[in-house]
């Protein structure tokens, strides 16, 4: 009502103040019509420009977003002097922003010049060492500004780190660290019941946000479909997108409850959780991308447990088990984990025996060479340190006759991995990158490769199961941490424990030789094709 009965030159700085109240209230299409307006009238308010940028990315108009905050960063860079915390958060907007389209480089970009201005900002550290490893961004570490290696360091986030490190004490230490700044310490007084409300079988519940095309969503349908419903009551609680995908349905329909808790803040899940007498808790997600740990933290399940999600220590205080085996949680490792190990009596990890299988490829179909030895890694790119792939550049010099087939998660890691050959006087065209394609697709293209090469110290998880169902043999070099030796579990488990390294030179040097050997991996495929689905690994009713 001020506004339309007023010629006051402050009428900007109300626009304001009522853009930020319907900001607050959700109502951001509203919000946008309102900064736009303050913006008519005065073209250099930079705070409204920046607040403009967040309801325009709030109603997904990302680009918009990008320039009103460019706008607002040129009016900063132009201020003498400037507004410092304004710059540092347009940066971080504009940085944020960037990595969430896969914008890589300009993300960087813009990190840097934020911790220039202040070096003091952990979770700016943290993408920034996380964006630099999914671009192949090597060395990892590279200072900047005043940010300390030991800040860069500390602040790896523990998905970061289990491909930054090999030593336990680090990846405690990293997922401590995380859980300290970002999850609410444990509730004192358990939602569960202490004891059981009801007769019946077992209430086992799954919380999940992947329960859709996700690796942990391949892995587990069969596992939840062959419950013994005699003796157990199976729960799905999940806030996984609807992908529309047959994987989601079926996930959806192998549980006796699903419940979307999307909708819920943590406390209210919780109860809801909490509500249902839920004997047996597992999570399914630990604390990667999407989890929502503090529901663990309010104990809806009498006992609770980790599985699959984060193959490491999530250091969660409202976790009591992980379930593992004693390949992956061997003795030496336990005074590492946070939780206590619930072993299983073969491989940890389940699959999917029922997993689509696309039509079988040709070697022609995906430009590889018909007479050459192909060696392949299809693992997430920031998986790939400097020194596993200088060693299978080393591979490709020994082997003359054999190519290296990938996939590029982006142009700047594609890029980045053909540099690294030219250093290694590689020719560029042995190295051959593959197009996405649909999963059953995905799955029969392995057969077209000869031998995978994991990757350390993060192996692969879901990716070597499916190369083993396919029946390709592959390669893993063994480390001190449980994600450094999932692979090797999965090996132990289909028959193929010599296909385990223990050092990386041992790994090198066998890479060689079966490359020069190609009569050995046609043994190893005669094998898989023969025994792999009667071995313990694929034993899923077990």
């Amino acid at each position: 009502t001020w506004y339309d009965h007023t010629t006051s030159p402050h009428r900007h700085i109300a626009l304001f103040n009522w853009g930020t109240l319907l900001s607050s209230l959700g109502r951001s299409q509203e919000a946008i019509k309102i900064y736009e307006t303050a913006l008519t009238l005065k073209s250099d308010f930079i705070q409204a420009r920046v607040n403009l940028g967040h309801q325009q990315e709030a109603t997904g108009q990302a680009e918009a977003a990008l320039a009103s905050w460019r706008e607002a960063l040129a009016l900063l860079d132009a201020q003498n002097p400037t507004d410092e915390s304004l710059r540092q958060h347009t940066l971080n907007n504009l940085a944020r922003a960037l990595e969430t389209i896969k914008r890589y480089d300009e993300s960087e970009a813009y990190m840097v010049r934020s911790l220039e201005l202040d070096p003091a900002q952990p979770k700016v550290i943290q993408h920034y060492v996380h964006i630099r490893q999914k671009q192949c961004e090597w060395p990892v570490y590279q200072p900047v500004g005043q940010v300390t290696t030991n800040q860069l360091l500390m602040s790896t986030s523990p998905l970061a780190m289990l491909s930054a490190s090999d030593d336990p004490a680090m990846q405690l230490l990293s997922s401590r660290t995380f859980v300290h700044d970002r999850v609410k310490p444990l509730s004192p007084t358990p939602l569960a019941f202490p004891t059981r409300q009801r007769p019946g079988p077992l209430r086992i519940a799954y919380v999940s946000g992947d329960l859709c095309l996700h690796a942990v969503g391949l892995l587990i349908p069969e596992l939840l479909e062959l419950h013994d419903r005699s003796r157990v009551e199976v729960f799905g609680f999940c806030w996984s997108r609807d992908d529309g995908t047959t994987q989601r349905k079926r996930l959806v329909e192998a549980f006796d409850h699903h419940i979307r808790i999307g909708h819920l803040d943590d406390l209210a899940a919780a109860r809801l959780i909490a509500s249902c007498d839920i004997d047996i808790l597992i999570d399914l997600q630990g604390i990667t991308s999407g989890a929502r740990p503090d529901i663990l933290g309010y104990r809806p399940g009498r006992v609770q447990l980790t599985y699959l999600g984060f193959p490491a220590t999530t250091a969660l205080p409202g976790i009591d088990y992980v379930i593992c085996d004693r390949y992956v949680v061997p003795p030496e490792l336990v005074p590492m984990m946070s939780e206590k190990p619930f072993y299983m009596p073969k491989c940890y990890q389940v699959s999917d025996r029922k997993r689509a299988v696309g039509d079988a490829p040709k070697r022609s179909d995906y430009d590889l060479p018909e007479d050459k030895f192909v060696y392949c890694s299809f693992n997430n790119n920031f998986k790939f340190t400097h020194e596993m792939f200088s060693s299978w550049m080393r591979m490709l010099h020994a082997v003359p006759d054999s190519v290296l087939w990938l996939l590029a998660d982006n142009p700047w890691a594609k890029e980045n991995m053909l540099k690294m050959a030219d250093e290694h006087g590689v020719d560029r065209s042995r190295l051959i990158f593959a197009p996405r394609v649909s999963p059953s697709d995905y799955l029969a293209r392995f057969q077209l490769a000869d031998l995978f090469l994991d990757t350390f110290p993060y192996n692969a998880g879901t990716t070597a199961n499916d190369v083993l169902f396919m029946g390709t043999p592959i390669l893993t070099y063994s480390g001190k941490t449980f994600i450094s030796r999932m692979a090797g579990s999965l090996l132990d488990n289909v028959g193929l424990p010599d296909l385990i390294t223990q050092s990386p030179q041992e790994y090198e040097r066998k890479a060689i030789q079966l490359g020069r050997n190609p009569k050995m991996i046609a043994t190893y495929k005669r094998y898989l094709a023969e025994h792999r689905l009667s071995s313990p690994l694929f034993d899923i009713p077990a």
